[in-house]
């Protein structure tokens, strides 16, 4: 039986990593993770920030999915939004979706990310 989401996979182009790793440790605040070394020589990188995961990697003809995303669940969704835009990355908020607020982003290379929070 699923239990849960183990990790979300992302895709990217070849070289993209430390533009990856800025977004994803600086600007949204996850932590690196080592890929195991089986693995690593694939490229990309894969981030944690509690029990989320998120793999990056690396597709050799990428194309940033146009609809396909994680949503990810954060805690005050003002200050997130505020840090990303303090970052340089774009915020487009959706109203959308009852009993939450949301926005979108998207990282350095296209992948659309969906933040939201449940509204009290």
């Amino acid at each position: 039986m699923i239990a849960a989401v183990d990790h979300v996979q992302l895709a990217a182009p070849e070289g993209s990593e430390d533009v990856l790793r800025t977004y994803y440790v600086d600007t949204l605040g996850m932590t690196e993770t080592a890929k195991p070394p089986a693995l690593a020589s694939r490229g990309g990188c894969w981030f944690r920030a509690g029990p989320v995961q998120l793999h990056l990697g690396i597709e050799p003809d990428f194309r940033p999915a146009r609809k396909a995303h994680p949503g990810l669940r954060v805690t005050d969704i003002e200050a997130f939004a505020a840090r990303l835009e303090a970052h340089g990355a774009q915020v487009l908020w959706d109203g959308d979706l009852p009993g939450h607020r949301r926005f979108f982003s998207h990282d350095p290379v296209g992948n659309r990310l969906e933040f939201l929070e449940p509204v009290k």
